[in-house]
């Protein structure tokens, strides 16, 4: 697999001699005219130099193409074998960050379509598109219940570039560009240290909400939990990182509740989002003021999911444990 090196370098722009609408057999001819570097992969580049070419080839169903607009979706959390996801995709892996940096430097991307997709195989071949800009990026839970990192790329007419968001000459992390690249490459991290985070951890002595699990890790009796926001925090959710917005969950019940597998109820009641059956009563303290507006942002995301019958018999009871 072609890497980026001395020899084969980041190389932003249009190759010379190559022009839009120009069709290409495969990812050799892709490489050999320099259109895409690395053989067999979706994301060209580097998360220290950026990304000059990507390939839409179906890969993930989350995707939308355009002709001037594309939304896509970043690498990772895909099992090979199956072209199954399997895990949360995160702004650190190396594509996804990449195309963070290029949103903040402004360097375009150049962009090639698979034609005739079948089982993320381009059978038609693949036509150069021309070049696009990173105008936006976020994570979101995906159509399969995963997170995944998505950037919107919008067409950069002949000539026209993209002006770099401002860096601080002297290095000092506090542009609103640096600050950005920071918050969403390390956002859990972000997340877990937050005042917020650690304010409604601290009132529950890091017990989960929902099944009441304290995770202890350490012989002195130290535990661990996860902040689960109601109303996702960031695009395209915009939730608030407020103590009403924030629950306090172990990891089984947050991975359930980010992909509306738990749901609550406007009176505070832990369902099964699958079955929209009771399970419990949401533990709270009375200082901890859950507002009802974030609860019903979080069930709106899953309205469209139909009920799915309990199994006949041995299944779990309505007001059962949460598994």
């Amino acid at each position: 697999m072609a890497k980026a090196t001395s020899r084969n370098p980041v190389k932003f722009g249009s190759p010379a001699g190559v022009y839009e609408g120009q069709h290409f057999k495969g990812h050799a001819e892709l490489h050999a005219q320099g259109v895409h570097r690395q053989l067999g992969r979706g994301i060209s580049g580097t998360a220290t130099e950026g990304v000059d070419s990507i390939v839409l080839s179906g890969g993930y169903v989350d995707d939308e193409y355009g002709e001037t607009e594309i939304i896509y979706t970043g690498e990772g959390g895909r099992d090979r074998a199956t072209q199954c996801m399997v895990a949360d995709q995160t702004m650190d892996a190396k594509g996804n960050a990449g195309l963070l940096l290029n949103q903040a430097l402004g360097n375009p991307v150049r962009v090639i379509r698979g034609l005739n997709i079948k089982r993320q195989k381009a059978t038609g071949g693949y036509v150069y598109c021309g070049l696009f800009r990173v105008a936006e990026s976020w994570t979101t839970i995906g159509k399969d219940g995963f997170r995944i990192c998505q950037f919107r790329l919008l067409k950069l007419e002949d000539g026209e570039t993209v002006d770099p968001q401002p860096v601080s000459p002297d290095g000092d992390l506090k542009t609103d560009l640096e600050e950005q690249f920071r918050r969403t490459v390390a956002y859990e991290r972000l997340m877990r240290d937050s005042k917020v985070v650690r304010k409604v951890k601290d009132m529950y002595d890091d017990t989960c909400q929902v099944c009441g699990l304290r995770l202890v890790v350490s012989p002195d009796g130290k535990a661990i939990s996860q902040a689960a926001h109601i109303q996702a925090v960031g695009k395209p959710h915009y939730g608030p990182d407020t103590v009403g917005n924030v629950l306090c969950l172990c990891p089984n019940c947050h991975a359930l509740f980010d992909r509306g597998a738990l749901q609550l109820t406007d009176g505070l009641e832990v369902i099964n989002g699958l079955t929209q059956k009771f399970i419990r009563a949401l533990t709270r303290v009375k200082e901890h003021q859950i507002q009802v507006e974030y609860i019903r942002q979080h069930r709106s995301r899953w309205a469209d999911r139909a009920a799915v019958p309990a199994p006949e018999g041995g299944g779990a009871s309505s007001r059962g444990s949460a598994g």
